[in-house]
């Protein structure tokens, strides 16, 4: 394995604390009474990467072969959607497009304003 996979498949901290939370859309969407087999954040995330690739800053394909190998190592059994969803964060922290730390910021935001509804 050359040194470029290796610090790419490179284990996340943050990543997987949330991968051990079992809060994937399968086990949420009952909770809370959704039906819908797509969970609300699949648009962005498809939009994300598509903003990702125009801007040059994760090209398709470089995102793409990137997935692909997360889904088939680190995240084998992380279900899709989600896989990912992983894989895009993965590829980005990885990349430096973003750091751990800012996104574990941004996380507990997003989550405070959750719980307080």
């Amino acid at each position: 394995m050359n040194a470029d996979l290796e610090a790419l498949l490179g284990r996340i901290a943050l990543l997987e604390v949330i991968r051990n939370q079992d809060k994937t859309w399968e086990a949420l969407a009952p909770r809370y009474g959704v039906t819908n087999p797509d969970p609300p954040w699949k648009t962005s995330l498809t939009a994300m990467c598509d903003c990702l690739a125009s801007s040059g800053a994760l090209p398709a394909l470089d995102r793409r072969n990137a997935e692909d190998e997360l889904a088939d190592t680190v995240y084998s059994d992380v279900p899709s959607p989600e896989r990912q969803l992983f894989a895009l964060v993965h590829t980005m922290v990885r990349r430096g497009l973003v750091a751990e730390a800012d996104l574990a910021s941004r996380m507990s935001i997003v989550r405070a304003r959750l719980e307080a509804v």
